[in-house]
């Protein structure tokens, strides 16, 4: 009874939650194909490709799979949006983070769109890959992937046939568009949406390009950014310095604190900020009234000789727990790759045109949504997790002890 019970509240689960996406779809047999594909991308089949999806909705061959994913008339970018907002009712808070990151998709041959031999994260070295920037939203209760962007190198954007070929938007089969390019455009898309978040996160590859840390500082959106060592900071005293030159000549006042758990308990550093500007003579030079331009300092514990840096614009007393919360929330995406990968079959696709990459991959941003969203009850009530509260409109009271006022050099 309680087997059954569960699978009666799951399946009311899923129409609601493809209640929401349906008008996507249009017509019936489209929105048939489009729920028996979200099933078994949830579904515990071993390979989520066009094949072992069909066998597992009855069909004698992958015919009308593929046809669903290449020919059949639907855009992926309203179901993109449509998993934005679904994300953002259910999980959606005023501190949550986006985290932006690319992932690889290993890949043989030379015809899938944006297929080139270029650096793979997933291996650590150049592979003939295709790769996706994403944008997760995190929070300290759950995280999903709500946007992505393709990006098409160099060796595609020269080949006009081949990007034709592919299936590859006019636009994007022009020049190419960086991965923090991409990166910005993703946060402009949320933040135009009316999506609740207070912070954008990401590795050295976003956080190194001062063109996108400077777009988020016009639109006022504070961030945490990984920097390589040689990141050129200024601080009072100081001329330019390499950030790793500045965390030795300038003593810092190291704190011991948590950035969140991992697989082996809590992931704790010695921590420390100084107060920066970033030279260049750009309007970036200098942080926007009342924000603050800071080098947080991570230092291990067991090694202090193993550093690593980060670019913080911050309101003028964020308590520096907070940002070493949003620094921690960094990871949410990897955790996001591995379950999308693992159980909702993002990187199972068979396909090689643009449309149908797109397709494959929004579908099982979907399905990981959902899986995200439902893994919050704790009951069996029969309905999903209620909308999260909508962000108060006045700025929270921010408590003074630990919050960043002035530098942090001691």
């Amino acid at each position: 009874m309680e087997t059954e019970r569960a699978v009666q509240v799951w399946s009311g689960w899923f129409e609601e939650f493809f209640a929401s996406m349906a008008r996507v779809f249009g017509r019936v047999d489209r929105r048939r194909t489009a729920v028996a594909y979200l099933k078994a991308l949830i579904a515990p089949i071993e390979r989520k490709n066009g094949w072992q999806i069909a066998e597992h909705v009855g069909h004698a061959s992958p015919e009308r799979v593929q046809w669903f994913l290449s020919r059949s008339t639907w855009l992926a970018d309203q179901l993109r949006d449509c998993v934005r907002s679904f994300v953002a009712a259910h999980l959606g808070r005023p501190d949550g983070v986006l985290v932006l990151d690319e992932t690889a998709f290993l890949k043989k041959g030379t015809k899938s769109a944006g297929v080139a031999r270029q650096y793979a994260g997933i291996t650590g070295q150049v592979e003939n890959c295709q790769v996706m920037v994403f944008c997760a939203y995190a929070t300290d209760t759950g995280r999903a992937l709500i946007d992505r962007e393709a990006y098409v190198p160099a060796v595609w954007t020269k080949d006009a046939e081949r990007c034709r070929d592919a299936k590859i938007p006019r636009p994007r089969a022009r020049e190419v568009v960086t991965k923090p390019e991409l990166g910005r455009r993703m946060v402009e898309r949320c933040r135009r949406a009316g999506v609740p978040f207070g912070w954008v996160a990401a590795d050295s590859l976003y956080g190194q390009d001062r063109k996108l840390r400077a777009a988020l500082e016009r639109r006022r959106i504070p961030y945490v950014m990984a920097v390589p060592a040689d990141e050129t900071v200024v601080t009072h005293g100081t001329g330019p310095l390499r950030a790793d030159a500045l965390a030795k000549r300038v003593p810092l006042r190291f704190e011991r604190r948590s950035c969140g758990t991992g697989t082996k308990g809590g992931r704790r550093y010695d921590w420390a900020l100084a107060e920066v500007t970033w030279p260049g003579g750009t309007e970036n030079d200098g942080p926007r009234r009342g924000f603050v331009h800071l080098l947080l300092v991570r230092r291990s514990i067991s090694d202090p000789s193993q550093t690593a840096y980060f670019a913080v614009h911050a309101r003028t007393g964020t308590p520096v727990a907070e940002i070493i919360r949003v620094m921690g929330l960094r990871w949410a995406v990897e955790d996001c790759f591995e379950t999308a990968k693992s159980d909702c079959g993002l990187d199972h696709y068979e396909v090689r045109t643009w449309d149908a990459w797109h397709r494959h991959i929004t579908l099982a941003m979907a399905a990981l949504a959902f899986l995200t969203v439902t893994a919050t009850r704790t009951d069996t009530s029969g309905e999903l997790p209620p909308p999260a509260p909508a962000g108060q409109d006045e700025e929270p009271e921010i408590p003074e002890k630990g919050a960043v006022t002035g530098s942090w050099a001691s």
